[in-house]
C-alpha cells in the first residue's frame, strides 16, 4: 500500500478498480484548513489525464506493471505480431492496441512491452533508431542560414522534418520519443 503523501512521479496505483500513473504530484499545506496532496494521474490503459487531490494519510495498493522485450515480426493487415526475446512465444496485437507507437521500428526490431495482469497496454520503442531515408525533396544551396527543414519520408512511412542537405538513400538516426531528426548515420 502507497499513502498518498509518498507519492513519486511514475507510481502505478490501483484506484477504483482502475491502474492509474502518477504524472505530477504537488503537497499542500493551506494556512487553514488540513494539509492535501494534489496530483495528476494518468489511467495506463485508455491514456486518459485526470487531476485529483488526497489527504496525505489516504493508503491505495501499487500496482505491479511488467515491462518485456518482445521482437516486432512482422505487420498482417490489423493485425501485429511480436515474439517474446527469452521463451520465444508469440503474441498478436490489434491495430488499437498499437496504436502510432511502431512508426519509428522496422520488423526483426526489440520493443519492450507493458503489460498489467497480462494485458498489454503500451509499447516502448527503442529510444533511437536509425532508418533510410525513402522520400523527400532535393535540397537547395544557398539560403542554409535560417536553418531551414523539409519534410522526409522514411522507410517505415512516418514523416519527419529534415535539414535540406538530407537526401534519398541517407541512413539518420531519429529520438523516437520526440519524433525529430538527430543526425545522419
Amino acid at each position: 500500500m502507497v499513502a498518498a503523501g509518498d507519492f513519486r512521479n511514475g507510481v502505478t496505483l490501483e484506484i477504483e478498480g482502475a491502474v492509474w500513473q502518477v504524472i505530477e504530484f504537488q503537497h499542500v499545506k493551506p494556512g487553514k484548513g488540513s494539509p492535501f496532496v494534489r496530483t495528476k494521474l494518468k489511467n495506463v490503459m485508455s491514456g486518459g489525464v485526470i487531476e485529483k487531490s488526497f489527504r496525505p494519510t489516504e493508503k491505495f495498493p501499487q500496482a505491479h506493471i511488467d515491462k518485456a522485450d518482445y521482437q516486432y515480426l512482422y505487420a498482417d493487415g490489423d493485425f501485429y505480431n511480436f515474439m517474446h526475446q527469452e521463451n520465444y512465444e508469440q503474441i498478436q496485437l490489434t491495430k488499437d492496441d498499437v496504436g502510432d507507437a511502431l512508426k519509428f521500428v522496422k520488423e526483426n526490431e526489440v520493443c519492450k512491452l507493458l503489460s498489467y495482469q497480462g494485458k498489454v497496454f503500451s509499447i516502448e520503442p527503442p529510444l533511437f533508431v536509425e532508418l533510410e531515408v525513402t522520400d523527400t525533396e532535393p535540397g537547395f544551396k544557398g539560403d542554409t542560414a535560417t536553418g531551414a527543414n523539409k519534410p522526409a519520408t522514411v522507410e517505415t512511412g512516418a514523416t519527419i522534418s529534415v535539414p535540406l542537405f538530407v537526401n534519398i538513400g541517407d541512413v539518420i538516426k531519429i529520438d523516437t520519443r520526440t519524433g525529430e531528426y538527430l543526425s545522419r548515420v
